[in-house]
């Protein structure tokens, strides 16, 4: 393409691993650099680079978004001892996700991407369903560790001020055992209340809030009287002149009632619950791979990303040579999501309408009956549907793309 579409700012990308990769080169090469001009600030994420760099490259990819404002990230391994002994790795790192976004704060809006000839299978779902997770603390920046006998566990809070320590019995292990402390800061869950209304009230739907306080009468409640103490000071009357509500319900009732629903509401989770529940929101509308998940902190950074995995069996069966058919739909979505926001905090319409016509491009594809084979299962039978291999769907996109481009 002789005149390519310039995008302003600097872009941050975070390569992955695995069958992600694979694509995330295909997606880069068919459907955005023949079009786009980027400067682009590079991270491998692959799973031996952070090995290679004692994980040093995921800090730095995190101070890059920090730097310029947007970052778009592929699928990572978050390795467990069988990962350790398959890449030969110095040790089980943590989580990058985990790690981006404990720097970051903020909190992570996960949103079905949907089309019209693949129905929810839940059959009472008529409007999406936006999963707003808080992205800082919880299991994934915790401490854990083996109890190796029997013994007393305690914490203890040692206080700056030079105060006495404040030592808190945990359990009298009479043998072997392990033990998990998890840890949330209540500024960061403000932010978290505050993103979630703010993203609600712009959307006009309302916000269900649910956690376990019954049961975490600190932990989980100390979230809850959080939501409803800023709900009560500087939401109530936005949300009621918009006509919408804030409702909070223990977690074990707001599934209940989520699989009665219409939909239509953002469903503010605690970090693991929001993990949890976004994969079931996006397999009960067709795929993992049909989600958009964007990180949005409260110093205006954006990272947007894949929200499945790495694809592992699809990458084992493309390293023997055999056809994959592997979903791009989430890492296409993650580029044409951090490319609308550069677009629309640069000022250059010309970018917000690239992203636009390539998430048009690749929804017309699945709606013509072009897709991949998770998919091919749940569509509306029809006799132009057909599956086709990883790059051919792409390939089929970009077709579509070129035709909206033209005009």
């Amino acid at each position: 393409m002789a005149n390519k579409i310039k995008v302003k700012t600097t872009l941050v990308e975070m390569d992955g691993d695995e069958m992600t990769r694979i694509m995330w080169k295909m997606v880069k090469d068919k459907l955005l650099l023949p079009y786009l001009d980027m400067d682009i600030d590079y991270y491998d994420l692959h799973m031996k680079h952070r090995d290679d760099t004692d994980d040093k490259v995921t800090v730095d990819a995190a101070r890059a978004i920090m730097k310029y404002g947007v970052g778009i990230k592929c699928a990572t391994i978050t390795p467990n001892e069988d990962r350790v002994k398959e890449y030969s790795l110095k040790k089980a790192w943590k989580s990058p996700n985990g790690t981006i976004r404990a720097m970051l704060d903020g909190t992570v809006f996960r949103k079905p991407i949907l089309v019209s000839n693949i129905k929810p299978g839940v059959s009472s779902w008529k409007k999406p369903i936006t999963i707003g997770r808080h992205a800082y603390g919880d299991v994934y920046s915790n401490t854990e560790f083996a109890i190796p006998s029997a013994g007393l566990l305690e914490l203890i809070f040692t206080p700056q001020d030079g105060s006495k320590a404040i030592s808190v019995p945990v359990f009298n292990f009479p043998d072997k055992g392990i033990a998990q402390v998890n840890f949330n800061l209540e500024q960061s869950i403000l932010s978290f209340a505050r993103a979630c209304f703010t993203f609600a009230l712009d959307e006009k739907i309302d916000v269900w809030f649910s956690t376990k306080d019954t049961i975490s009468k600190i932990y989980d409640a100390g979230f809850r009287d959080i939501f409803e103490r800023e709900f009560e000071i500087n939401w109530k009357d936005k949300f009621s002149k918009a006509g919408i509500e804030y409702f909070f319900t223990l977690i074990d009732d707001a599934v209940a009632r989520i699989m009665k629903s219409e939909g239509g509401m953002l469903w503010a989770l605690k970090n693991y619950d929001g993990d949890v529940m976004s994969d079931m929101i996006a397999s009960a509308n067709g795929s993992l791979a049909m989600m958009t998940s964007v990180l949005v902190s409260p110093n205006g950074w954006f990272e947007y990303e894949a929200a499945h995995g790495t694809v592992q069996k699809h990458y084992y069966k493309h390293l023997k040579g055999e056809e994959t058919s592997s979903n791009s739909m989430a890492l296409i979505f993650a580029w044409t999501g951090g490319l609308r926001k550069r677009g629309e905090m640069d000022g250059t319409t010309e970018v917000v309408d690239f992203a636009n016509k390539l998430e048009e491009a690749a929804l017309a594809t699945i709606e013509e009956g072009t897709m991949t084979g998770d998919l091919l299962l749940l569509a509306e039978k029809k006799p132009t549907n057909r599956k086709v291999n990883t790059e051919a769907f792409i390939d089929a996109i970009a077709g579509n793309l070129q035709k909206k481009l033209n005009g």
